[in-house]
């Protein structure tokens, strides 16, 4: 058994597409269906945790006991209620994360890295457009508190905004963290981490969210970052190319001139 053969063993999507057409083709194919895969997951996944937070006392009186906390605190501190708008709105906004990210599919492209470019764009629109579906799917109402601070339409579960700083988060640390020196490669991870547990949190004191909707964005963001990686992953693979681990990025090779690794003849 030879080591490409070994690495294509590791990815259960490759398998499924292995052998039809070149690895441009089956790089397409494995999004597709990482991405269908995921969505296909998730509702069912989405309308269990809110089974479990209807009937399930402990996880219903939690949340309600968060809620009613911090809107307490937020009801008597104007300025907090500003900050925590300015961060859940500017700093972590869905807005800001999907420009940054936005940016980055720009850059990429420039630079040529087109599947790179094709896996941030895949990822980004596929975590939106998956939440939007169980959101309409699960139709959570809101918290519903006494002289509210904030106010947000739609439904409840999961987060938007707690999904959506996760895939787009995960999305620039995958894509820059080669760009950046070793010794200082932890100081991203703290970045993302702060970003993603802080917008999380910000949508809780706000009293937009509960505490199990924020939960269920950051599991369902990571599963679609998770499928569509694992595309990725399959289809480096597929041209030769070393598997990859987070600490490294998903493409080391961006730090070169030519990123893009030429199609083996025949697809192999």
């Amino acid at each position: 058994m030879t080591e490409r053969s070994t690495r294509t063993r590791r990815h259960p999507l490759g398998r499924l597409v292995a052998g039809h057409g070149g690895p441009d083709t089956r790089f397409g194919a494995r999004l597709a269906l990482g991405t269908a895969l995921t969505a296909l997951a998730a509702v069912p996944f989405s309308l269990a945790l809110v089974l479990v937070e209807a009937h399930w006392a402990p996880l219903y009186r939690f949340d309600q006991d968060v809620a009613e906390r911090l809107h307490r605190s937020a009801l008597g501190s104007p300025v907090r209620v500003g900050l925590l708008e300015f961060l859940t709105h500017v700093a972590w906004g869905p807005l800001t994360m999907r420009l940054l990210v936005a940016g980055v599919v720009v850059w990429l492209l420039r630079r040529r890295a087109y599947r790179l470019a094709a896996w941030a764009a895949v990822t980004a629109t596929a975590g939106g457009l998956v939440g939007l579906l169980v959101k309409n799917v699960v139709e959570r109402a809101r918290p519903h508190l006494p002289d509210p601070v904030a106010h947000a339409p739609g439904y409840s579960f999961p987060s938007g905004h707690a999904m959506t700083a996760t895939t787009s988060c995960a999305v620039l640390l995958l894509v820059l963290l080669p760009l950046v020196p070793r010794a200082w490669r932890p100081l991203p991870w703290v970045l993302a981490a702060v970003a993603v547990l802080g917008v999380g949190y910000t949508r809780v004191a706000l009293g937009v969210h509960w505490v199990s909707d924020v939960v269920g964005g950051w599991l369902l963001g990571l599963a679609v970052v998770t499928a569509t990686t694992l595309a990725f992953e399959a289809w480096r693979g597929d041209t030769g190319r070393p598997l990859t681990t987070p600490a490294e990025g998903l493409e080391p090779e961006i730090v070169t001139e030519d990123p893009e690794p030429a199609s083996r003849p025949g697809g192999r």
